[in-house]
């Protein structure tokens, strides 16, 4: 395991939460989406505009993992209203949790899962969930490894295709971090 910091983003770091934004999501999805269709998805969902409301929800949370000077990977968390289905006051939702790829499989997805699991202890949260895509199998293992489990199914868009996610949830009280 590297050394790694994570820190709380503010809107002061939007540039480089864009930067690794779009380089995490592309690196993770470019080979099985058309150049069109990441394209638009990452002109929208990676937009100055929209990261900014993003950043200044106060609902949602931002945080950095950094090795020395260099962003490489990031966590995004959504509590209350802003969770993207389910609206639980009572959970937390990862909405996102990427790693530059030379840093996959150095414990830096491990380490932003558990300032997750963390924060949802704070917040006395009863479950965390989240959406994944159902062909990303890396993903799908490392949730199952941390003892979430699969509970539903929702449709995600990116660009013209529509693509399905696998909706997993822990429930805290059976699992200690």
């Amino acid at each position: 395991m590297v050394n790694i910091n994570i820190t709380r983003v503010t809107p002061a770091d939007i540039d480089q939460l864009q930067k690794i934004g779009r380089q995490t999501f592309s690196e993770t999805f470019s080979a099985g989406n058309t150049e069109k269709n990441m394209a638009k998805y990452l002109d929208e969902g990676f937009s100055i505009e929209k990261l900014t409301t993003e950043l200044n929800n106060q609902s949602s949370e931002f945080y950095f993992a950094t090795f020395g000077d260099e962003i490489v990977g990031y966590l995004k968390l959504n509590f209350g209203q802003s969770q993207t289905e389910l609206k639980d006051n009572k959970a937390l939702e990862i909405e996102r949790i990427y790693v530059v790829k030379d840093f996959h499989g150095k414990g830096v997805g491990q380490l932003l899962y558990e300032k997750a699991i963390k924060i949802a202890r704070q917040v006395d949260a009863d479950y965390v969930w989240l959406g994944v895509w159902e062909e990303n199998p890396r993903a799908i293992n490392f949730y199952k490894k941390n003892g979430f489990v699969e509970f539903d199914r929702h449709i995600f868009r990116l660009g013209d295709d529509e693509q399905i996610d696998i909706m997993m949830k822990l429930q805290l009280d059976s699992k200690q971090v």
